[in-house]
Order: C-alpha cells, then sequence, then structure tokens
C-alpha cells in the first residue's frame, strides 16, 4: 500500500527539520544492504550526531527545493539512496561510515554536501582521514603547554642572568683594586 499524500507532507518536513540542524549530508547507495547493517550503521553514527534516512528521491528533492543550501545535493538523487545528516562531528561522522564500508565491503557513498559546497568521495575520504576533535585539542594544549615551558624558563633564566652578571662585576672590581 502507498503513503498517503499527508504521509508524505510528514515526511518532507521532517527532511526539511534535519536538514536545518544538520552541517553535513552525504548520499549513501545503500543497495545490498540488511536491515541488521542499516541498524548497525545508524549505531556507529549516533556517537557523532549522525543520523541515516532511507527515503525516496523524490520526498528529499521536494525537501531541499528553494533551499540554496541543499539544492546541490540534486545531483546526487539517482538510484537507492539513504542520507546521512551530520550535526557536529562531521570527521566523526565520516570515520564511522567508513568503518561501517569497510567492514560490510557493502554500500557506497555518491557524493555529500558541506556548508554549501559538493563534495567528492576524495573530498569524504579527506574529511576522514582528518583527526579527531579530541586529538586536534590534545595537540593544541600540548603546543600551548610547551610554550608556556619556554616562556617560564626564559622569565626565569633574566633574574639568573643578571645575578651572574653582578656579581662577575662586583669580582672584577673587587680584583682591580
Amino acid at each position: 500500500m502507498g503513503r498517503t499524500l499527508e504521509n508524505k507532507q510528514q515526511i518532507v518536513e521532517e527532511l526539511k527539520g534535519l536538514l536545518g540542524e544538520a552541517e553535513m549530508a552525504l548520499v549513501l547507495d545503500y543497495k545490498g544492504l540488511s536491515i541488521k547493517e542499516m541498524t548497525d550503521l545508524r549505531t556507529r553514527l549516533q556517537a557523532s550526531n549522525g543520523i541515516c534516512k532511507v527515503t525516496k528521491n523524490t520526498l528529499m528533492r521536494r525537501a531541499i527545493d528553494g533551499d540554496s543550501a541543499w539544492s546541490d545535493l540534486e545531483s546526487l538523487l539517482t538510484g537507492t539512496n539513504a542520507f546521512v545528516l551530520v550535526k557536529g562531528d562531521v570527521g566523526g561522522a565520516v570515520k564511522a561510515l567508513q568503518s561501517f564500508q569497510k567492514d560490510t565491503k557493502k554500500s557506497e557513498v555518491k557524493g555529500g554536501l558541506f556548508e554549501g559546497k559538493l563534495l567528492s568521495q576524495n573530498d569524504i575520504k579527506a574529511i576522514g582521514d582528518l583527526p579527531s576533535k579530541e586529538v586536534l585539542m590534545a595537540q593544541i594544549a600540548g603546543a600551548i603547554n610547551a610554550v608556556a615551558t619556554k616562556v617560564a624558563v626564559g622569565i626565569n633564566e633574566v633574574p639568573s642572568g643578571l645575578a651572574r652578571a653582578l656579581r662577575q662585576h662586583a669580582d672584577g672590581e673587587g680584583s682591580a683594586s
């Protein structure tokens, strides 16, 4: 039994809401994936605030119609698509998807959209290769700590150097008389 017009309108409104919150959308060809595998993908995406929606391309077209931020997705809306919508940890979501694809050896990312820019498969792979937010924060903290340590050592050396210079000067005057 087909969906009613009202049901389709609800789906389109839900998609619009999800797109309104999303920072990135990926289009995944889900052909050949079982329900269990789709559930596994959804579980993996939850940690990075990603969701996976399976819907007809025509409903997604209606959801992005008139929305300039997402209109470039139109070129990817062919075949059997699942839509991975991410708000928050974009790199984490891409890593979760790549890990899923590696484990299942099924599905293919057709492309995506991030900040209004259409992403190729290479762009998506590059995002997945970026270090996580936590790793970047640790690297920044380490760099700041190293600078602070060097500044503290440098400041500590000023009085020591001054004291040595004064002693040398005093010793020099004492031996000259």
